[in-house]
């Protein structure tokens, strides 16, 4: 990510949220479509994770109106721009959880080499939003 946008780097934060929650909402369906036999509990969690980073990228995508429409400057969103990619951080945490835990318990991934290939790849495309958004709020990633 680049930082030379200037007074646009609200617009540039939220950017990355957006895509990234997008994403994610989208990584539900791809794993209950691909993991067949994937048990009904991770099929319920994977539909209420869907539902529920929809509803952040909702609140993202509202923002980036907000601040088009407004013209608000990054003094004035700072705060809540700062508290909302925080969320959006502990979010992307807690999914990667979900996906690790389907990995190592769901008899439709553990031995199954596409699934462990599919669910590693989600979480590394998650881990590099945590690190932007770990960036974003402390200027580097944490070890």
């Amino acid at each position: 990510m680049q930082y030379y946008y200037g007074n646009q780097m609200p617009l540039r934060l939220l950017d990355e949220a957006e895509f990234w929650k997008h994403q994610e909402a989208e990584h539900t369906e791809v794993i209950r479509e691909a993991l067949n036999g994937l048990e009904p509990e991770y099929v319920q969690a994977l539909k209420e994770w869907e539902q529920a980073l929809t509803e952040t990228h909702q609140q993202v995508v509202s923002y980036v109106e907000t601040v088009n429409r407004m013209g608000y400057t990054f003094e004035e969103l700072q705060e809540q721009v700062t508290e909302l990619i925080k969320y959006c951080l502990d979010e992307s945490l807690k999914f990667i959880d979900l996906c690790r835990e389907i990995e190592a318990n769901s008899a439709a991934a553990k031995d199954n080499p596409f699934a462990k290939t599919l669910l590693n790849h989600i979480i590394r495309e998650s881990e590099y939003f945590v690190g932007i958004a770990r960036i974003i709020l402390y200027g580097h990633t944490p070890a």
